[in-house]
């Protein structure tokens, strides 16, 4: 049992770093695109890279957060009913419907994998007028998509464990009641 809760500690705890990290990519995107206002409207030369790049961080930004809001509870949900659920009853939901979320986030580790390799291969550009490369951020694709699936799996054992009648293995926050875990 220690070893397991090591293991979803370790999970929770890496992807937490890398949310937190994540978040910083948000002021160079700032920086980029006040750039891209003041090169196009006071200096009256629009630039042909500032737009570019901070989509391509914004992509590594929105595709890196994905294990942080899992493990936080933050991903969006419609729960009417599911909120007035007992908390082992919610367990038992998530437990039966974590197969949906396996087979999504395997997809995209299985073709996101494919996409990466072959956009690595190649060395990727984007073929733009600026023509980065774009490899890097493809290969953050599998990347995030493995640590989301990695705190799936932390989170079923979690639940598995509360709709068992068991101690959770992660300790919940105070305004999450379903599958957040204190970072």
């Amino acid at each position: 049992m220690k070893f397991l809760r090591d293991a979803v500690g370790a999970i929770t705890w890496v992807n937490g770093w890398v949310g937190r990290l994540t978040a910083y990519l948000v002021l160079p995107m700032f920086v980029l695109l006040l750039m891209e206002v003041g090169f196009r409207y006071v200096l009256r030369a629009p630039s042909v890279w500032t737009g570019e790049l901070s989509q391509l961080i914004f992509g590594v930004y929105a595709l890196m957060g994905g294990g942080y809001l899992l493990a936080n509870n933050g991903h969006v949900s419609v729960d009417i009913f599911y909120a007035n659920y007992a908390r082992r009853t919610q367990a038992r939901m998530d437990v039966a419907t974590s197969i949906l979320f396996f087979l999504f986030v395997g997809v995209i580790v299985w073709q996101g994998a494919s996409l990466a390799y072959d956009s690595v291969t190649r060395l990727e550009t984007s073929q733009s007028a600026w023509n980065p490369p774009i490899w890097p951020v493809k290969l953050m694709i599998p990347v995030a998509a493995l640590l989301l699936f990695l705190q799936g799996l932390a989170k079923l054992l979690n639940d598995i464990m509360i709709a068992t009648g068991r101690p959770p293995i992660l300790t919940e926050t105070k305004s999450d009641h379903s599958a957040g875990a204190e970072l």
